[in-house]
């Protein structure tokens, strides 16, 4: 009987490990310059986080399941609720704003394909309590220094504001289901079939003309004055186009123009209650976003205070594979540093030792432990991709030293015992 892994799953070994593990530090470590600090939630969540957040429907997407107590739980599906209940736990009267940031598997029951899996990772924040347009244009910044840091090339960034249309909507008194309908196509980019909606619905022609005109749109900030003449007398359409100006002024200030305003990204969930953003990755085919995000209020849904808030996600494997299909070069390291080699059989305890040494110092070293013959043990360093092998002969340790072979230029000498790890450290931070 053979037992493989469960569909829309995947193994991943050392040296894609070591990519993604590079990838993840590197995100870690920008996540930290800009003040975020990591926190962990639960893999698996009471079942109504995630309908009171999405609706029942969202039942038929999950893994959901009853414990043995007979409640009702599922695996995560995303991190903004998850992140959203830990606040309302435990950090509710904590000085506002809080910048945090998470990485972690989720999980969805669909149908696996290209770019999509059923066990997936994000990585991403939430920026809770700091609604402003500098706060928005720092987390875009954040997410662009990012991906410059990693070498990902050929991207863009799309920023719409929903206030915009909601308002549109709001003013002529559309129910909200019918906005539900509406704002879905908007988000799935389906001009046609919107037009198709909107001319079955009780809306003005005028309304029509001007929703069809403003997803159209897409450019700089030159588009701003366009998008003016085009909603005319809405106030509350003007004050979120208002707010999408003075974000993007901010985003110069931070440094980052490399977007392009698009008024047709809906992100598809009621609870975005202004700016929007997604990351595109040209190659990657229907699969291209990488990223998304936007400014929210998800926390009131939930019962607690009214806290709109801004968060992104990476898709941490579209990430990943946007890098492979650019070929980038992600540095990968061997696991160890130095190979510890005993010449005969005698000399496997003196090995150890000196393994262990060289361990207890801080330095990452392996030892042979199959009993491998000499004439393999070299072969085997140069397979974990090691810097240097310390070659333990009994002549040589009767001496009080060991024979330091540089494995990239070939080069060997006799080092003192008692200075090796001296001597390792120097070189390797040379290296």
């Amino acid at each position: 009987m053979e037992i493989s892994r469960p569909r829309g799953t995947r193994d991943f070994l050392s040296d894609e490990m070591k990519q993604r593990k590079y990838v993840e530090n590197t995100f870690r470590r920008v996540f930290e310059n800009y003040g975020y600090g990591e926190i962990k939630t639960p893999i698996f969540e009471d079942l109504s986080l995630f309908t009171m957040k999405s609706g029942e429907a969202i039942k038929e997407e999950i893994y959901h399941f009853k414990d043995k107590g007979e409640r009702d739980l599922a695996l995560r599906p995303e991190l903004t609720a998850p992140v959203s209940r830990l606040y309302l736990n435990e950090l509710q009267r904590s000085p506002k704003p809080i910048k945090m940031y998470y990485f972690g598997s989720c999980f969805r029951y669909e149908r696996p394909q290209a770019g999509r899996f059923r066990q997936f990772w994000q990585f991403g924040c939430e920026l809770i309590g700091g609604r402003s347009p500098e706060a928005e244009a720092e987390v875009i910044a954040m997410a662009a220094h990012c991906l410059n840091e990693i070498g990902l090339t050929d991207y863009e960034f799309h920023i719409g504001n929903l206030g915009i249309i909601r308002s549109l909507l709001n003013d002529a008194k559309i129910p909200g289901d019918e906005q539900g309908q509406i704002m879905g196509l908007v988000d799935k980019g389906d001009v046609e079939e919107l037009g198709n909606l909107l001319n079955s619905m009780d809306i003005s022609v005028s309304l029509k003309e001007i929703l069809l005109k403003l997803i159209e749109i897409k450019g700089h900030n030159e588009v701003i004055d366009k998008v003016r003449s085009i909603i005319k007398k809405c106030e509350g359409a003007f004050k979120a186009l208002d707010d999408l100006e003075d974000l993007l002024n901010h985003l110069e200030t931070f440094g980052f123009t490399n977007y392009i305003v698009n008024l047709g990204i809906a992100r598809g969930l009621d609870y975005y209650s202004g700016m929007v953003f997604e990351i595109y990755v040209h190659g990657l085919g229907a699969q291209k976003q990488i990223s998304g995000g936007g400014t929210y209020n998800l926390i009131e849904i939930f019962g607690g205070e009214p806290v709109e808030s801004t968060g992104f996600a990476f898709g941490f494997d579209r990430v990943m594979e946007a890098l492979k299909k650019q070929n980038a070069e992600i540095p990968v390291e061997g696991h160890v540093d130095v190979f510890v080699a005993p010449l005969s059989g005698n000399m496997r305890k003196e090995s150890f030792k000196i393994v262990q040494d060289l361990r207890r110092n801080g330095i990452s070293a392996d030892v042979d432990l199959a009993r491998k013959k000499v004439k393999k043990l070299l072969s085997y360093a140069d397979h974990l991709g090691v810097k240097y092998a310390v070659l333990v002969g009994a002549r040589d340790i009767e001496g009080g030293k060991v024979t330091l072979k540089n494995m990239e230029s070939g080069n060997q000498e006799l080092v003192d015992l008692d200075n090796l790890p001296i001597k390792l450290r120097d070189e390797l931070e040379m290296d």
